[in-house]
């Protein structure tokens, strides 16, 4: 693990923020580089590399309660579902590997999430992954694979 941790700075998350929101406001603040190296950190399994504001950012109120070990606390999932929900309102082509790793999450609410990324932004790459998770065991990921294949497939990927 890096002793360095990917920090955006300090965060007001704002009653009634929304995460797309947050996400805009921050890569304002400070561009979308640290946000977005901070989603891939958490989706790859190093949530000690990011820092609680960046967590808080991603998460919003809900945040709290997660950084203070509820449900799993910074190992628990939720995480990386608000890890993939950012990469959802700001894409960079460097998240591609990380993101395609998601559809394989044992959380289906991560993998859900991978498959609306991957529809979003049209990630070519990450066809044969969502198209797999097409025979999912959780309707919702079903559905947003489904999605997914067929934007990507309309966009020749």
């Amino acid at each position: 693990m890096s002793t360095e941790q990917v920090s955006t700075g300090q965060v007001s998350t704002g009653q009634g923020s929304t995460p797309k929101q947050r996400v805009a406001a921050e890569c304002a603040r400070h561009g979308a580089r640290g946000l977005v190296a901070a989603c891939v950190a958490l989706l790859e399994a190093r949530a000690g590399d990011v820092s609680d504001d960046t967590i808080t950012v991603l998460g919003g109120d809900s945040a709290r309660y997660v950084l203070d070990g509820g449900e799993g606390g910074r190992a628990g999932y939720w995480p990386r579902v608000w890890a993939a929900r950012g990469l959802l309102h700001e894409w960079d082509p460097v998240a591609t590997a990380a993101i395609i790793g998601a559809t394989r999450d044992d959380a289906w609410r991560v993998r859900e999430m991978a498959a609306r990324v991957i529809a979003r932004h049209k990630v070519g790459d990450a066809l044969d992954a969502v198209a797999a998770l097409r025979a999912d065991e959780v309707a919702r990921v079903r559905a947003s694979a489904s999605r997914a294949v067929t934007v990507l497939t309309a966009a020749g990927a």
